[in-house]
Formats: C-alpha cells, structure tokens, sequence
C-alpha cells in the first residue's frame, strides 16, 4: 500500500497508480508534493488529487523526466519543454494502457494536454507584450526583450527606452 499525503486529502490506494510507475520507472523517485512538478534529474512530485486528471498530469511529470529535457535560457524554449514532456507522457500513457498491468487507466484526453499547453501561450504572450505600446516583443538568444515599435527593451525586469538607429 502506498501512501500519499497532499495539502487536499490523503489518499491510501493499493495497487495505485504511482505504486505500478514506481515499479515500472524504477530510475524516477515518486514523492507528494503541493503541486504536481517535476525535479530534475529523478523526482517527480504529486500534487493533490485533481480526480480523472490526475492520471494525465502524473504522466506529464514523468514526460519531462523521460524527455530529459528541463532547462531553458528563452521563454520560447520553456513551451517547446513543456510540449515535449506531454509529447512523451502520451507515448508512455499509450504503452501503459494496452499493459495488463494498467487496466484502470482512462482515455487519453488530449484537449486537456491542449488546455494545459495553453497556459504557457498564454503566460508566453503576457511576458511578451510591451507594457508600453502593447505590441509584441520578441527575445533575442541574449535573453533581452525588444519592442520593434517603441525601441523599449526589458533586462533583468527593467524597462528601458534605446532610441532608434538612423
């Protein structure tokens, strides 16, 4: 029997989910967590119970431990990770479900990957929208963001006015 402890509720499940991965994924440490996350290189944390979800976001966790992939230098690279972790947490949901040992499992719901993906777009298009004129900016490989509109350009959080080149 395995025991997780969340903020929300205590689940006691025998011959749980996490108890069969953590069998099948024996590199991984499977812990309870306050949210569901993933902590490089080993660590996938549960958060709580979030009901026919939660199958989908344990396995979007170990997505990005299977995909070995969790550092990013540009806030594009980050939605690029996080579509690639729920890219290999669908390829191992699929081999999981046609296993005997997996019969409880419930369809893969890829609108629910989608609406996941769509919080990173939306915090990609936030974090990219001059505070100044609105238009969109872009960041360069040197992690600064540039408006080509209002030449304002963000470093380290700060917004400074670079004046056009003639």
């Amino acid at each position: 029997m395995v025991c997780i402890s969340t903020p929300r509720r205590n689940l006691a499940v025998s011959n749980s989910l996490v108890e069969r991965l953590q069998k099948d994924y024996p590199d991984f440490r499977f812990i309870s967590g306050r949210r569901f996350s993933f902590r490089p290189p080993k660590t996938i944390v549960i958060g709580p119970d979030e009901g026919e979800k939660t199958p989908l976001l344990i396995f979007h966790e170990l997505g990005h431990a299977l995909s070995k992939r969790y550092r990013y230098d540009l806030a594009v690279e980050r939605l690029k990770i996080e579509a690639l972790a729920w890219q290999e947490a669908k390829k191992a949901y699929a081999a999981c479900r046609v296993s005997a040992r997996y019969p409880d499992l419930p369809p893969w719901d890829d609108d629910f990957a989608e609406d996941q993906l769509d919080t990173y777009r939306d915090w990609l298009h936030q974090k990219s929208k001059c505070p100044f004129c609105k238009t969109t900016m872009y960041q360069g490989s040197d992690k600064i963001w540039r408006c080509p509109y209002c030449n304002q350009f963000k470093s380290q959080g700060l917004f400074t006015y670079c004046p056009p080149t003639p």
